[in-house]
């Protein structure tokens, strides 16, 4: 007779699986791991594919509903971000430890390793392990989008101003360019009297509203316009216009005053040069030397208008001329300028040498004019003035002449200037024929005025050599020390013209 061993008893401590026999430790369930997977699966009802959606224009992903965050690969924000597209299926198990796997970057895809726990049957807890893997997809932002599509903008800035020079907007964008206001605007559109700047948010369009209210005498509206309207939300979407208003005065006009602002601003003639504009309209009296500001307040409760244009401007040669060391001050007199010099002058339009007609002028430009030299002004005394303060004023009161600058060789102006200045990426409508002349215009002005001068980013032309100055006719022109050095970057270093370099 043959004696078969006996079954191995389980080891003490140890029970049989009650469906494969196989000896466990006890459990509430009496059921090895691999048989309770087999009966549950507690990842059940967790997806195990998912979509993130990412702007490759600005490299964010999408945080749901409508947020945009910026993450790394492989980062805890990155991460979190996944983590909530599954929240609400987690809500029944507890996640133990979550983290990537290695994918590869252009490989579109995001693989998370989770480890969740379960309670089972009869209060067994089961530990399992999965993957879930999420697919890329690219889609635009709402930030880029408006960018790219140039016309999706929420708010406009309209700057106007009703002269037929440029030279306030020629300084404006200087002052824009130095100061980065630029960097907030979708697009810049240049028209006949002004520009239009467009923004995504109302915020960037107030910013930039305060800031020409800040540099340039002018007034402004605004208005609003209803696009849509959420009735269940009570959200309301609008397109905002700013509209922005320069004094129409420019500099090297001449004005007529009221008789009330002359008096005010210390009894000075009525007939004054406007040397100068930035945050305020700076005149001087020919006859007196005589100065004052005008801010755009004061302006738009006493307005006045240039009573010429830049193509009235005529040449005059200076006959004889006399420096006027003391001119007695009237009553209630205001300051006088010390960077110029009163003098008596007769000059001839360089259009009359044949004849013998001379006009007899006072002159703010005593310190830089000779005999023999040639000097721009406007003739009054063969013109009819339609302004209505000079149909008022005495005639004697009004000289014949206001000379306005220094006339130099222009052509030679141009070929000597080693330096340049930036200018703003715009649409431009029209191109006029006649805008490089007032740019020229401009750019002298910037060589003649050290004030002006001293808020505008100079470059320096390296691919014009420096001259001596030898051959020098006496124009102003701007030294190297006050020239900054232009840095050659690639534009995808500096996203744009002016823009801030990435680090």
């Amino acid at each position: 007779m043959e004696y078969l061993p006996a079954p191995a008893a389980p080891a003490q401590g140890h029970i049989l699986c009650c469906q494969c026999g196989v000896p466990i430790p006890p459990n509430p369930a009496n059921m090895c791991v691999g048989c309770l997977r087999a009966q549950v699966d507690i990842t059940e009802g967790i997806p195990k594919q998912g979509t993130v959606h990412f702007c490759k224009q600005c490299e964010r992903y999408l945080q749901p509903p409508g947020t945009w965050i910026q993450c790394a690969l492989e980062s805890r924000e990155l991460l979190a971000l996944c983590l909530k597209k599954i929240k609400a299926s987690l809500s029944k198990v507890r996640l133990i430890d979550a983290g990537f796997i290695w994918t590869e970057p252009h490989s579109k895809r995001l693989k998370l390793k989770l480890t969740v726990q379960k309670e089972v049957i009869n209060g067994a807890v089961l530990q399992q392990v999965f993957v879930v893997e999420y697919v890329v997809q690219s889609q635009m932002c709402e930030d880029c989008h408006r960018i790219e599509a140039k016309d999706f903008w929420k708010a406009v800035v309209q700057v106007r101003q009703k002269t037929v020079h440029k030279k306030t907007f020629y300084y404006l964008e200087q002052l824009i360019l130095k100061h980065r206001l630029h960097q907030n605007t979708l697009r810049i559109k240049e028209i006949h009297d002004g520009l239009d700047f467009y923004y995504s948010s109302k915020q960037h369009a107030q910013k930039m509203v305060d800031f020409l209210q800040c540099t340039v005498p002018s007034r402004s509206k605004s208005s609003q316009r209803l696009i849509s309207h959420d009735i269940h939300s009570n959200v309301y979407n609008y397109k905002s216009t700013f509209s922005v208003e320069i004094v129409p005065i420019c500099k090297d006009n001449v004005v007529c005053l009221s008789p009330k602002l002359a008096q005010s601003l210390g009894n000075m003639s009525q007939i004054c040069v406007c040397i100068r504009v930035t945050s305020t309209i700076h005149l001087i009296d020919p006859r007196t030397l005589q100065i004052a500001e005008i801010d755009g307040n004061t302006y738009w409760r006493h307005p006045f208008n240039s009573l010429f244009h830049p193509k009235q401007l005529e040449e005059f040669i200076i006959m004889d001329i006399n420096r006027v060391h003391e001119k007695k001050k009237g009553a209630g007199a205001g300051a006088r300028s010390n960077k110029h010099t009163l003098a008596e002058a007769w000059v001839r339009k360089t259009s009359e040498l044949d004849t013998d007609h001379q006009y007899f002028c006072c002159t703010h430009l005593g310190h830089i004019l000779n005999p023999g030299d040639l000097v721009l002004g406007f003739d009054l005394a063969n013109c009819n003035l339609n302004d209505e303060f000079a149909n008022k004023m005495n005639p004697q009161h009004i000289p014949d002449v206001v000379l306005i600058k220094k006339s130099y060789d222009r052509s030679r102006r141009q070929r000597r200037r080693n330096w340049k200045l930036k200018e703003l990426e715009r649409d431009r409508e029209a191109t006029d024929t006649d805008d490089e002349r007032q740019y020229q215009d401009f750019l002298e002005d910037l060589e003649e005025d050290e004030t002006i001068r001293k808020n505008v980013n100079i470059y320096r032309n390296a691919d014009i050599p420096v001259e001596s100055d030898t051959d020098d006719d006496g124009a102003p022109r701007i030294s190297l020390a006050e020239m900054l050095e232009d840095l050659h970057i690639s534009q995808d270093a500096t996203g744009g013209e002016g823009a801030e370099m990435l680090t």
